[in-house]
């Protein structure tokens, strides 16, 4: 007899790799982008309507309820279930940083091109981490405001810096000062724009789902841990890709077609960030684990009382 279908948990075995790999190739698909908004309510409708009854819809199969409950996942939010902004939802990733990175390492020469370019990457950045913050934080206007002033200006200080450090060394050097700008600002980006959950805390749960309350120690270890997969996943895109690029060019592949070198890099990236996205994304658990003796005194001291068999809270890490 087959085991009942749980829409509560993730299709996939989030304690291995490989699980939450499969888990997030498909919530991280891009062609989760082009689903009309009909077609996300109605995945919505369906998915709240399984939960109740336990009941097949007609016409479902448990493949095609699956393929609806990650449709419905890539466009709400976790913890909310508000329908997230399209360019900020994951499956947005792979296209937008196809474009993005493509440009970073095709125009970093400039000045007036780094600005640009790192700009435009960190106003996508800071909608992205507002989108996939953890919990049900609100963040005012003005600390989203500080948030992406401060990653902008971390973003386009560490290119100018560095890009003005490398005109004389060799031309890969140059190739990787976006890189580098990226990961100091993804340091400075996400937990400014997550700084709600720094100073109140983000929601704890037993595990069997009881909000226990809200803890700023679960969500620095969150939010640091999205910033360690969120430079992993530029890595692929933008250190590989400069460095095939440079050698291309060394041989003299585009003497013929300098221009060719765009849409070279952009394959190459599109290639690396389809893929590194959600392998990236896969290397912790979306719902992370905590141990009780990390916790603040008082959230301890509330588990012991009323969970004295519980070692461990969970919490959405966010993406």
């Amino acid at each position: 007899m087959a085991a009942p279908i749980d829409l509560d948990k993730p299709r996939y075995d989030q304690s291995t790799y490989a699980g939450r790999a499969k888990h997030f190739l498909q919530l991280t698909n891009p062609l989760n982008v082009l689903a009309s908004d009909s077609e996300l309510d109605e995945a919505q409708k369906i998915v709240a309507e399984f939960r109740k009854t336990r009941r097949l819809p007609p016409g479902y199969n448990e493949e095609k309820l699956w393929q609806t409950k990650y449709l419905y996942d890539s466009a709400f939010h976790p913890d909310t279930g508000e329908k997230m902004f399209v360019l900020g939802r994951m499956a947005a990733q792979a296209p937008m940083n196809t474009i993005i990175t493509g440009c970073m390492i095709t125009f970093y020469k400039t000045n007036p091109a780094i600005i640009f370019w790192q700009w435009v990457n960190q106003t996508f950045n800071a909608v992205v981490n507002y989108t996939n913050r953890s919990g049900d934080a609100p963040l005012s206007t003005k600390q989203l405001l500080a948030s992406y002033c401060a990653a902008c200006g971390g973003a386009l200080g560490t290119a100018l810096y560095l890009n003005s450090k490398v005109k004389n060394m060799k031309p890969i050097y140059a190739r990787l000062v976006p890189f580098a700008a990226v990961c100091g600002a993804n340091f400075i980006n996400i937990p400014m724009m997550r700084s709600n959950e720094l100073i109140n805390g983000t929601p704890v749960f037993t595990p069997d789902g009881q909000r226990v309350g809200e803890s700023k120690t679960a969500a620095r270890s969150g939010i640091a841990l999205v910033c360690i997969s969120r430079v992993l996943m530029a890595v692929p895109g933008m250190t590989i890709t400069p460095v095939i690029t440079n050698y291309a060019t060394r041989r003299g592949m585009f003497c013929k077609y300098p221009m060719a070198v765009v849409p070279f890099q952009l394959f190459l990236v599109g290639l690396c960030v389809t893929f590194a996205t959600p392998l990236c994304c896969a290397l912790f658990s979306q719902q992370a684990q905590i141990s009780i003796d990390r916790l603040e005194a008082h959230l301890k001291e509330e588990v012991k009382k009323k969970y004295p068999k519980v070692t461990e809270l969970t919490f959405n890490k966010g993406l």
